[in-house]
C-alpha cells in the first residue's frame, strides 16, 4: 500500500457558532486552550501520516495558513488546497485530487474532536485493506446524520439525514478512502442541497461490490459545530490534562486537575480543576470553576467564572453572579457600571445570545 496521506477539511463558514465566527475560522476556535483544527493535525501525526492537505475557504484560508503553517512543528508537511465554494464533501475530495494523486487517505472534519486519535483507525484500514472505512458511533438522534446500515459486518446502506433511521450508527467525520472515491465522486450527481455528498459516493462503491468497512468508535466523539457542543468539548479535553504550575500564585489555591501556564498571575483567588489558565492572564478576587479554559492575556477580577471558554485578552470584572456556560470572543470586556442612570448597556455582534441575571 502507498504511504497514507491525510485530508483535513477546514472550508465551512461555521454558522452555528455565530458571532465568533464572523471574525474567525470555526475550525480555529480553541478547546482547553488549543485550537480545534490542531487535535485533527495532531492525531493525523501520531498516526504516522506525514503529509497532510487542508482544505481552506478564501474567506478563512489566509487565517488557517497563519495558524498552522507548513506542519513542521506538528511533525508532518501541510500543503493548503482552496476549495472556491463549500460544494459538498465528495466535491472537497475531487478539488484536493492533484494533491492525493494513487495515495489512499484519511479524511478528517476540521471541526470534529475524537477521543484516542485515529491511529486504531488507521491500523485497522491496513491490516483490512477494503475501499473505504468509515467511522461510526452510536447517537441518541441519528435522523440528524448521516446513517449506517451494516450487514453481514460490511456496511449495506448510507442514508444522509433519515426522517425513519434504520439503525443508531451516524457517520463520525472521518473516513478512510483508496483513490477509487475519486471516481465515484465524479460519478455522482448533486444533492438536493446543491452538493456533492460523500455518503452518495460511498454509496456509489457500496452499490458496485467494493467492500466498505465499519470502524465503530469506542471512546466519545464531538462535531464541535454548536455552543453546547464547545464548552462540552472543552470540559471532555479538561479532564485529560495534567496538573502543572508555571505561575504566580499570591494567597491563591488551586484544587484539581489545572494547569496554570507560565506568566499567569493569581491574587486572593480559587481555581477548581478541571481547568486551564493561559499565558500572562490575572486573576484578582476571582474564583474559576471546573471546565473552564481561560486563554493567554484575559482578566478575571471581582468575578466568578464557570463552565466557559473565554479567548484571548478577554476580561471579566466586577459581576455580582457567576458567569457560567459561556464562550466570550477575543477581546470581550465584561463588567459592571456603576454610572448613573443605572441600565445596562451592551455592544453585541450578530446572532448573539445574552442571558441577565
Amino acid at each position: 500500500m502507498a504511504a497514507l496521506k491525510g485530508l483535513i477539511l477546514s472550508g465551512g463558514k461555521g454558522t452555528r457558532l455565530r458571532p465568533i465566527t464572523h471574525t474567525s475560522a470555526k475550525q480555529l476556535v480553541p478547546v482547553a486552550n488549543k485550537p480545534v483544527l490542531f487535535y485533527g493535525i495532531e492525531a493525523m501525526a501520531a498516526a504516522g501520516i506525514e503529509e497532510v492537505g487542508i482544505i481552506i475557504a478564501p474567506e478563512t484560508g489566509a487565517e488557517i495558513r497563519t495558524a498552522a503553517g507548513d506542519g513542521l512543528r506538528f511533525g508532518v508537511r501541510i500543503s493548503y488546497i482552496e476549495q472556491d465554494a463549500p460544494l459538498g464533501l465528495a466535491h472537497a475530495v475531487l478539488t484536493a485530487e492533484p494533491f492525493l494523486g494513487d495515495s489512499p487517505f484519511v479524511m478528517y472534519l476540521g471541526d470534529n474532536l475524537l477521543q484516542g486519535g485515529i491511529t486504531g483507525l488507521v491500523d485497522a484500514f491496513k491490516a483490512a485493506r477494503p475501499d473505504a472505512l468509515i467511522l461510526l458511533t452510536p447517537v441518541p438522534d441519528p435522523e440528524n446524520f448521516g446513517v449506517a446500515e451494516l450487514e453481514g459486518g460490511a456496511v449495506k446502506r448510507l442514508v444522509e439525514k433519515p426522517p425513519e433511521p434504520a439503525s443508531d450508527l451516524a457517520l463520525v467525520g472521518v473516513y478512510m478512502f483508496t483513490p477509487e472515491i475519486h471516481r465515484a465522486a465524479r460519478a455522482i450527481e448533486p444533492s438536493g442541497r446543491g452538493e456533492l455528498e460523500i455518503t452518495d459516493a460511498i454509496q456509489w462503491l457500496v452499490d458496485r461490490g467494493s467492500r466498505v468497512d465499519p470502524h465503530i468508535v469506542k471512546g466519545w466523539w464531538k462535531d464541535t459545530g454548536r455552543l453546547d457542543d464547545m464548552l462540552e468539548a472543552n470540559r471532555l479535553v479538561l479532564e485529560t490534562l495534567e496538573p502543572r504550575s508555571d505561575g504566580e500564585l499570591i494567597d491563591s489555591q488551586v484544587d484539581g486537575r489545572v494547569v496554570i501556564e507560565a506568566g499567569a498571575l493569581l491574587e486572593r483567588s480559587m481555581v477548581r480543576g478541571p481547568a486551564i489558565i493561559g499565558a500572562g492572564a490575572v486573576l484578582r478576587d476571582a474564583y474559576v470553576g471546573p471546565y473552564t479554559a481561560v486563554a493567554a492575556g484575559c482578566v478575571i477580577e471581582n468575578a466568578e467564572v464557570e463552565h466557559s471558554i473565554l479567548l484571548e485578552h478577554s476580561s471579566v470584572r466586577g459581576l455580582e453572579g457567576r458567569m457560567e456556560s459561556s464562550l466570550l470572543g477575543k477581546n470581550v470586556h465584561i463588567s459592571r457600571d456603576d454610572r448613573q442612570p443605572r441600565a445596562y448597556r451592551f455592544m453585541v455582534g450578530d446572532n448573539s445570545e445574552i442571558g441577565i441575571l
